[in-house]
Formats: C-alpha cells, sequence, structure tokens
C-alpha cells in the first residue's frame, strides 16, 4: 500500500508538474484543495471543467440535466460519436479522471432552479461557475450566491458571436454590449436590491465577475428556421463557433484558478 501510495504521489507530481512551475508549490496545493462547481455542462461549461481539472482542482461539483446531441459535436468537448446519448455529467465524469484521477467528481443530473438551489450549494464550494442560458435560473443563482457570500462567475451570451479576442471580464454593473447579462443586471437591481446605477458617477459593483463579449450578434444565415426565435445556439437560434464558446470557457475557468491561488 505505500508503495502504491508513492507511485500515485510521484505520479501527480508529473502530471502536474507544469502547475507547480507556474502557482508555486503552496499555488498547486491550493488548487488541489479547491473546489468549484460548474453549472451547465455545454460549450462554455464543458471546457470549463477541462481547464479546471487540467489545473489539479480537487474536487469539481458538476451540474447539467442534459445529454450529449449530434448537435453538440461543434462545439463541446465531451460530444464524439461514441457518446451520443449519455448524459453530459457522465460523460465529463469520465474525461476527469482519465486528467485528473485524483480529483473528487460529484454529479448533479437535473437543472438548478430556485426550488433546488440551496440543496445544491449547501456544500459551499470556493466557487461558482454559473454556464446555463436559463435566465430566470441565472437571476436566482446571482441573487443567493450574493446573499450567502459564495463567489461567483457568471458567463454572458456567446451564441452568435465570430471574434474571440472581444471577450472581456468585468464587473457584472460594468458589462456592456451582451443583452442577456443586461436584463439580468436590471432585474437584480429592480427585484433584489442591488446597486442601481447613478448618472453622476460609476456604478457601484456587484460583486460578480462576468465573463462576456462586446461584439454584435451575427444573426442567423438565411437558411436557418428562425421561427422558434433566437433563443439558443443552434439552427434555430443563433449559430456557434468552437473558437468563441471555448475561449469563454477557459476565460472563466482561468478567473476561477487566479482567485483560487492569489485571493484566499
Amino acid at each position: 500500500m505505500i508503495l502504491a501510495n508513492t507511485v500515485v504521489a510521484e505520479d501527480n507530481e508529473r502530471r502536474f508538474s507544469g502547475v507547480r512551475r507556474l502557482y508555486g508549490e503552496q499555488g498547486l496545493q491550493q488548487l488541489q484543495a479547491a473546489h468549484v462547481l460548474v453549472i451547465g455542462l455545454g460549450g462554455v461549461g464543458s471546457w470549463t471543467v477541462e481547464a479546471l481539472a487540467r489545473n489539479a482542482v480537487g474536487k469539481l461539483t458538476l451540474v447539467d440535466l442534459d445529454n450529449i446531441s449530434v448537435s453538440n459535436i461543434n462545439r463541446q468537448i465531451h460530444a464524439l460519436d461514441e457518446s451520443v446519448g449519455k448524459a453530459k455529467v457522465t460523460a465529463m465524469h469520465e474525461r476527469i479522471a482519465q486528467i485528473n484521477p485524483a480529483c473528487d467528481v460529484v454529479e448533479i443530473e437535473d437543472f438548478i432552479s430556485a426550488e433546488n438551489m440551496a440543496a445544491v450549494l449547501a456544500m459551499r464550494p470556493d466557487i461558482v461557475v454559473d454556464c446555463m442560458d436559463d435566465t430566470k435560473a441565472k437571476i436566482a443563482l446571482a441573487n443567493y450566491c450574493h446573499q450567502q457570500q459564495l463567489p461567483l462567475i457568471v458567463v454572458g451570451s456567446a451564441g452568435g458571436k465570430l471574434d474571440a479576442t472581444r471577450i472581456r471580464l468585468a464587473d457584472l454593473a460594468h458589462v456592456h454590449g451582451d443583452r442577456m447579462l443586461a436584463k439580468i443586471r436590471n432585474q437584480l437591481r429592480r427585484d433584489h436590491g442591488f446597486p442601481k446605477a447613478s448618472d453622476n458617477k460609476k456604478s457601484a459593483k456587484f460583486g460578480i465577475t462576468a465573463v462576456y463579449s462586446d461584439e454584435p450578434v451575427e444573426k442567423p444565415a438565411e437558411a436557418c428556421d428562425t421561427q422558434a426565435g433566437l433563443t439558443g445556439l443552434n439552427c434555430a437560434g443563433y449559430g456557434s463557433s468552437i473558437c468563441v464558446t471555448a475561449s469563454f470557457g477557459f476565460i472563466a475557468a482561468q478567473h476561477a484558478l487566479q482567485e483560487l491561488v492569489f485571493s484566499r
């Protein structure tokens, strides 16, 4: 048993030697002791989880009710022919096991809502990363995390965007060019007492970091059926590029890593 544990320790040392050289021994230990909860494992969230696992994060809680479909293949890292039909939380869990076997993975095969939020977040992760596209749930989550003083990173709209270099990080109060995040911000101010905008000075921060793009949305091609409205990332809504969605996910993960190592 002692020999086996030594082999595992040596393997982990080699596996994450690059992380150690970048963040230092203490930084690596902080990442290995950290717990991040990621909600939504699609074109953004699957890449966020991948990056966190490859940076030695010790515990990951994955929240999503969807199964992988063929239409996910253009932008989601777990979407392959062999994984179509599989639960996204399970597919990501299997990837993490191959990347970082020491990572403690919790699967929650459910959508988050105001009704189950307290139960899902009862474990009090070090950081919550919101990669969902449900505006109502995003508002409830932002308000709950604010009340509970849980660090939150919220991701804005990635659909219909072509230029990954237009992705930005800002406090949610200061985001511009993202209609979904603007709606969330307005409702948090109106219904939940978040600081309101002022005509004379910059708005007070919400304490919630947002990942967003200030690029104007590219409308779907005429060949697409837009009768259902522009709500998703498939052909019935906005199109999507892995170059953009993955970049959103990586930037969210990068900010989480910075917070875990340098702000605790």
